[in-house]
C-alpha cells in the first residue's frame, strides 16, 4: 500500500495555493511512493502536513511553513528513508 499525505489549510486565510503547490512538489519528487495527496480545508490558521496519519510539519508548533527542501526531507524520511533526493536535499543542519 503506498502512503497518503494530507496537507490540512486554512480557507480563511486562503492558503489553498500554497498547499497545492506543495502537494505538486511532492507528487512530483516522490512520484513512485507516494499513492495519494489529499488537501483538506479547514479553519483557524491550520497549516498542517501528516504522511500515513503522523503529523510531519505544524504551522503552529513548528513555527511558519517549511521550505520545500525542509519539507521534502521530512516526507522521505518518512516514506521512503533511502530516496536521494538530490539538488533538493536539505542542508545539514
Amino acid at each position: 500500500m503506498t502512503p497518503r499525505v494530507e496537507i490540512h489549510y486554512c480557507t480563511q486565510c486562503r492558503w489553498l495555493l500554497r498547499a497545492a503547490w506543495m502537494a505538486q512538489e511532492l507528487l512530483t519528487t516522490f512520484q513512485d511512493e507516494i499513492g495519494e495527496v489529499a488537501l483538506v480545508p479547514g479553519s483557524g490558521g491550520v497549516f498542517e502536513i501528516h504522511a500515513d496519519g503522523k503529523r510531519l510539519w505544524s504551522r503552529a508548533d513548528d513555527g511558519g511553513f517549511p521550505d520545500i527542501k525542509v519539507l521534502k526531507g521530512l516526507v522521505r524520511d518518512a516514506i521512503a528513508p533511502d530516496k536521494t533526493l538530490g539538488h533538493s536535499e536539505p542542508e545539514p543542519e
